[in-house]
């Protein structure tokens, strides 16, 4: 750090509460032809150490909590419109700006799905990087230079030394990706969001990519938010996995009992439709039709039109979210029925 430069600390909260909570979440987008609630009632938290996957087909709001809690849904047309963002119990949406600012990136940092639209094309990975540390720790620009190489080693991209000066396009899709992981590890955070860190990148890469973030996990500790519409890939690294369709959470649960026994129709689908090495012969069953316009969602359960195990009751009354063992939800009439389902 540069000879008489100040280090902004952050709030420190209650070291006893989760690292990050959200609590009934909403967040609505108003179009010209009408109102999209795309985070219904949306809860979750994630502590130190812990992986949690957000999954969902695409359009099913992922993405949407991530973006409040980074502050960069675009107002208007979003709006959070109720809820809570807690950081260490500390509500986010009530802070003032500039000590929500001292949090994003200093505690809580986002990586973003398209590293080569996130990234800027005429200046070089390295003053990206050491950009943090300039804006957040007011470092020179050298030593901003050194920290970014620092980096670049430690998400173990080859001759970090001599990229440091290189552009965006210079690097392939999975390095571009790497880049991306180096800024948001940049000043430590200690919750880091991944919204969709392997698409569109081939199968090797993608596991590249989530052993790299696995072992950045273990050696810093780190709460990990997983957005992701491909189930297979949260299936080495999940803790625990929430599910949502059409902006809620319609299940939560452990990674191993998500994976034996869904219980939710729409769980329960996105794993028949998954190739899986323990049913080798078997036939995939994809879900039929559709996510539903959020414009124009069903009445009662927004799947059921989807649903194989719909009811009459399903049209009209939407269910809530439910205990149906220890530690796991789900948001469906006949959970129980899906649940015995082998």
């Amino acid at each position: 750090m540069s000879s008489g430069s100040v280090t902004v600390q952050p709030p420190s909260g209650n070291p006893g509460a989760p690292l990050l909570e959200v609590r009934d979440l909403e967040v609505e987008f108003r179009m010209r032809h009408g109102t999209v609630k795309a985070s219904n009632k949306v809860s979750y938290s994630v502590d130190r150490g812990e992986t949690l996957a957000i999954v969902g087909e695409s359009g099913s709001g992922k993405t949407v909590s991530a973006q409040a809690i980074m502050g960069i849904i675009d107002s208007p047309p979003g709006f959070v419109t109720g809820g809570q963002i807690l950081y260490r119990g500390m509500d986010m949406l009530r802070m003032a700006e500039r000590e929500r600012r001292d949090i994003r990136g200093a505690k809580i940092a986002m990586i973003f799905q398209d590293a080569l639209t996130a990234l800027n094309p005429v200046f070089t990975v390295g003053w990206q990087i050491g950009e943090m540390f300039r804006q957040h720790r007011e470092a020179s620009k050298a030593e901003a230079t050194r920290k970014a190489i620092e980096l670049m080693e430690r998400v173990r991209i080859p001759s970090a030394r001599e990229r440091v000066h290189s552009y965006p396009h210079e690097f392939s899709g999975g390095m571009r990706q790497r880049v991306m992981i180096a800024m948001s590890l940049a000043l430590d955070p200690e919750v880091l969001i991944a919204d969709e860190p392997t698409t569109a990148l081939d199968v090797t890469v993608q596991a590249q990519v989530m052993e790299l973030l696995a072992d950045l996990q273990r050696e810093t500790g780190m709460g990990l938010i997983l957005i992701t519409h491909d189930v297979g890939v949260v299936a080495e690294v999940a803790d625990r996995v929430s599910v949502m369709y059409a902006g809620r959470i319609v299940e939560s649960a452990d990674i191993g009992e998500l994976f034996s026994r869904p219980g939710h129709p729409y769980t329960r689908g996105l794993m028949d439709s998954l190739a899986r090495p323990d049913l080798k012969g078997g036939r995939l069953s994809p879900i039929v039709g559709s996510p539903p316009d959020l414009l124009a969602i069903p009445s009662g359960c927004a799947f059921h039109p989807r649903c194989r195990f719909a009811k009459e009751v399903c049209s009209v009354d939407d269910p809530a979210l439910r205990p149906i063992g220890p530690g796991r939800t789900s948001a469906c009439h006949f959970s129980e029925e899906v649940l015995s389902v082998v």
